[in-house]
C-alpha cells in the first residue's frame, strides 16, 4: 500500500478506542498481571509485529523480576485472511518449567494464539498465560481465551495500537476500524 492509500485509510477510519482509553486499559492489565504473577518469575513472550506496542507500553509498568523474549508466526503474511501458522523466530530462551506470558496485540479468531499455547505447553511450559491488548468479538466461540485483556472491540477490521491495516498504521497510539468492515 502507498502512502496516499494509507492516508486515506486512515482519514475514512472510525476512533474506535482512545488513545487515553489505550493507556488506561494497559495499566489496568499491568496491575492484574502484576497481582497474578509478581512471585512468578514468569518468561514473557511478545508476538511479533504485532505486540510491539502493548508490549512496549506494558513492560515498564510490570515491576518484578522477569525473563524477557519474542517470537514471530503469523498465520496472515501479506493476506487479510488467515491460512497456515508459519513459524518465522523461534523463542530463544528455554520454556521447560517455566511460567510463560504470551503477549500479543489481539485475539481474534484464537487459531494462532491457541497453537502458540500449545506448542509452549508441549515443550514442558509448567504453565502459558496469554495477554492480549484487544479481543475482538466474532460472534463464536474461540479455541483460546486470554487470560488478560485490554479493550474489547466490536467485529470489524481493526487497526493501530499495534494491529495494521496491510502493513500501516501500527504505530497509531488508538485504534480505528477500517470504515465499512
Amino acid at each position: 500500500m502507498n502512502p496516499q492509500e494509507a492516508k486515506e485509510i486512515f482519514e475514512e477510519a472510525d476512533l474506535i478506542c482512545s488513545a487515553e482509553e489505550s493507556a488506561l486499559a494497559v495499566r489496568r492489565v499491568a496491575a492484574e498481571i502484576t497481582a497474578r504473577l509478581a512471585d512468578a518469575n514468569p518468561l514473557v513472550l511478545a508476538v511479533m509485529g504485532g505486540a510491539v506496542v502493548f508490549t512496549g507500553q506494558l513492560l515498564p509498568q510490570i515491576i518484578f523480576p522477569l525473563d524477557f523474549d519474542y517470537l514471530h508466526v503469523t498465520r496472515y503474511g501479506d493476506v487479510t485472511t488467515g491460512g497456515q501458522l508459519e513459524w518465522i523466530v523461534k523463542p530463544r530462551s528455554t520454556v521447560e518449567g517455566r511460567v510463560v506470558l504470551v503477549v500479543d496485540d489481539i485475539l481474534d479468531e484464537g487459531v494462532t494464539l491457541a497453537e502458540v499455547s500449545r506448542r509452549l505447553l508441549t515443550q514442558g511450559a509448567s504453565e502459558v498465560l496469554c495477554a492480549v491488548f484487544a479481543d475482538k468479538n466474532i460472534g463464536r466461540t474461540k479455541p483460546i481465551t486470554a487470560d488478560f485483556v485490554g479493550v474489547h472491540l466490536p467485529n470489524r477490521y481493526v487497526f493501530g495500537y499495534g494491529m495494521d491495516v496491510k502493513g500501516a498504521w501500527r504505530n497509531l497510539p488508538a485504534v480505528y476500524a477500517v470504515k465499512g468492515l
